[in-house]
């Protein structure tokens, strides 16, 4: 089948985030399928933005063909972005008939975080039903609940312009889409309620690729030497972004409760982010001594990294959007790892439940401690477990193997 996966924001390992689309794309071709992603040139999300010149240019990387749509570059969420989304559905849209020609898509999927390229899928697909052919699949694939986010969590009023479009565009994309492949578990009656046929919804989640984990590399020097010269001491470890959103407050909450109950408990924040300097400042203002900040590390040396945790610790701000379920890269990793994990979300039952690889607790401070200061209390044996319990897990569920096999389905 040929197969084009539309998702302004589509990376790939070297380029950086989002990694999804590359990792499903290259188990689709082993199956023999040949895949095309369109991408737009700007991502806030990338550490490298290709060079494009012109419109569909295109570029293979890793035997992977994407044809890039400039869209122009952007800072924070302001107009600029929104612009970007603009260009990137309206340049599909118009190409849309020589799409189709040329490019022949048996299978289409829009996996934009916002929901405006169902617009451009859906007039691709109606120009691959000319001539009473039967036509492309239209696969909608939602990671990001918008417009939901825009106004449960950016605080924007649903009477704003921008927030009624993309709710007019959410429920267009479930009301025309062939099948709806949601990474969050637990969206269907939200989903239904805008207009998906119950019976067109695929809860499909994020992974690992197994074959990274075999090739991982080593962490920088820096970090190696931290962790020898911490060796023997209970490690409660955090690795991602230092934002708002990520909760790190309550790392240090917690670390601060540890100085005084056990002193062979450490937490280390691996990263970067907007809040770094601020929490940073926090632990040397409260003197809270056993926590440690190193800078972050690349993707491939995040196995080497998790092997050096004991625990590793996830959360995230109150938010009404974790009712939909969580689906967290880090989660997934760390099941990898068969580190054990203390996720401290205000969700219904996670990946850490389920299969009990760890403790999920509520955001509170006194249950994130408690979540904590259990797994420290259980032995070697019960710990090492519950990472076992994680890592088999993944391997049964979530790798990016059995996930495209799992999409393949849908097509």
């Amino acid at each position: 089948m040929n197969i084009l996966y539309i998702e302004h924001y589509a990376g790939s390992p070297e380029m950086g985030m989002e990694f999804r689309p590359y990792y499903l794309a290259k188990e689709w071709m082993k199956m023999g399928h040949n895949v095309r992603i369109a991408a737009g040139d700007y991502s806030h999300l990338r550490v490298r933005n290709p060079k494009v010149e012109t419109d569909f240019q295109e570029e293979v990387i890793d035997g992977l063909t994407y044809s890039w749509i400039k869209t122009g570059y952007y800072e924070g969420n302001g107009a600029a972005r929104a612009l970007s989304m603009f260009r990137f559905v309206r340049k599909l849209r118009a190409r849309a008939k020589w799409i189709a020609e040329k490019w022949k898509p048996d299978v289409i999927i829009t996996s934009s975080t916002y929901p405006l390229d169902t617009f451009a899928g859906q007039k691709i697909r109606k120009q691959t039903r000319q001539h009473g052919a039967k036509g492309a699949v239209l696969i909608h694939e939602v990671h990001d609940m918008w417009p939901a986010t825009l106004y449960e969590v950016g605080g924007m009023s649903r009477k704003n312009p921008f927030v009624i479009l993309m709710q007019i565009a959410e429920n267009s994309a479930y009301k025309h889409c062939d099948k709806c492949v949601s990474l969050l578990p637990y969206a269907k009656d939200y989903m239904t309620q805008h207009g998906l046929q119950p019976e067109k919804f695929i809860n499909i989640q994020n992974g690992v690729v197994a074959e990274e984990w075999e090739k991982a590399q080593e962490i920088p020097e820096e970090h190696r030497s931290f962790f020898e010269q911490h060796a023997g001491q209970f490690v409660v470890g955090y690795f991602g972004g230092h934002a708002l959103s990520n909760a790190l407050d309550r790392g240090l909450d917690a670390a601060k409760s540890f100085m005084s109950e056990n002193k062979d408990v450490i937490f280390v924040f691996v990263g970067d982010g907007t809040e770094k300097a601020r929490l940073v400042r926090r632990a040397e203002d409260e003197a809270i001594t056993n926590v440690f900040f190193l800078p972050p590390v690349p993707k491939k040396s995040i196995p080497d990294l998790l092997s050096h945790f004991d625990c590793s610790f996830m959360t995230g701000m109150p938010s009404p959007l974790y009712r939909f379920g969580l689906s967290l890269n880090k989660m997934y990793d760390s099941m990898m790892a068969a580190v054990p994990i203390v996720c401290a979300f205000d969700a219904p039952d996670s990946p850490v439940k389920i299969y009990h690889c760890g403790y999920q607790c509520s955001v509170s401070k006194e249950d994130t401690i408690a979540a904590i200061k259990r797994l420290t209390e259980l032995s070697p044996e019960e710990r090492k477990q519950m990472g076992q319990n994680g890592r088999q897990a993944v391997l049964e569920h979530f790798t990016y193997e059995k996930l495209a096999k799992q999409f393949a389905g849908v097509f």
